[in-house]
C-alpha cells in the first residue's frame, strides 16, 4: 500500500493548515482542553484524507472477453439509454458509485485503442443524481476492442469531487486494468456497453476496481 502521486500536494496543505490551526489554540487561545480536542481531530481528519488517496497493490484481472470494473464502489444503475455523445444509440449503462471511503484510483476496463476523448466542465450535482452522467464536470472515453467492440465510460465529478484526472490521448494504447485516471474524493464512474452485453452485476453490487467483472462482451 502506497500514497498516490495525486495526493501529494493536497496532503502537504492539509497538514500545513492543520499545523496552524493547532498552533492558534495552543498559543492564541492558551486552552489545554481545547488544543487537546482540536489536536485529536486534526490527526483523525488527515488519517481520513492519507486512506482517501491510498494505492493499494492489485494484481489486475485480464481477460479479454470481459468488461472489468474502472473503479472500486457500489453498482448505483443498471438500464438501457440512449447515449447523445457519442454512439447516439442505445446501449446498456452501468453504474458505479464511489464514496470517500473507496478506492478513487480508475482503471482501463478493456484492452484496445482510445478512440476518443473529451472533457466537460459542468455542474457538481450529487454524483447519485441521473442528471450527473450529463451535467457535471466529466471525462467521456471511448475504447475500441481489437475485434470492433467499443465501450465508453464516464468519469463524473459528484458534490465534492473538483477535480478529474485522466493521463489519456485518443489514438493511444489502453491496456486494460493499468491505470488511466484519479477522481478526488466522492464521484462516479458509466459504462455504456453494447445492448447485447451480458451484465454480471446487480444493483447494489460492490465492485473491486481492475478485478470485478462487470460484463461479458459477445
Amino acid at each position: 500500500m502506497t500514497i498516490h502521486r495525486e495526493g501529494y500536494k493536497t496532503l502537504a496543505v492539509v497538514a500545513v493548515s492543520l499545523v496552524i490551526i493547532n498552533l492558534f489554540f495552543y498559543i492564541v487561545l492558551d486552552t489545554e482542553i481545547l488544543t487537546l480536542f482540536s489536536t485529536l481531530i486534526s490527526v483523525a481528519f488527515y488519517l481520513f484524507i492519507l486512506r482517501f488517496f491510498r494505492n493499494p497493490n492489485r494484481k489486475s484481472i485480464t481477460d479479454e472477453n470481459f468488461v472489468i470494473s474502472p473503479a472500486d464502489g457500489t453498482v448505483v444503475v443498471i438500464e438501457k439509454t440512449n447515449e447523445p455523445e457519442y454512439f447516439n444509440d442505445q446501449r446498456i449503462q452501468v453504474s458505479i458509485f464511489m464514496s470517500a471511503w473507496n478506492v478513487h484510483i480508475n482503471w482501463f476496463p478493456i484492452s484496445g485503442v482510445v478512440k476518443y476523448f473529451k472533457y466537460h466542465a459542468g455542474l457538481f450535482l450529487l454524483a447519485r443524481n441521473p442528471k450527473s452522467s450529463l451535467e457535471n464536470e466529466r471525462t467521456t472515453l471511448v475504447v475500441e476492442r481489437s475485434d470492433g467492440q467499443q465501450v465508453l465510460f464516464r468519469q463524473i465529478a459528484g458534490i465534492v469531487a473538483r477535480r478529474i484526472v485522466a493521463s489519456v490521448e485518443t489514438g493511444q494504447k489502453a491496456e486494460q486494468g493499468a491505470e488511466f485516471g484519479f477522481i478526488k474524493f466522492g464521484s462516479r464512474v458509466d459504462i455504456l456497453l453494447p445492448p447485447e452485453a451480458e451484465i454480471l452485476v446487480k444493483l447494489g453490487d460492490k465492485t473491486i476496481g481492475s478485478q470485478t467483472k462487470i460484463a461479458k462482451l459477445h
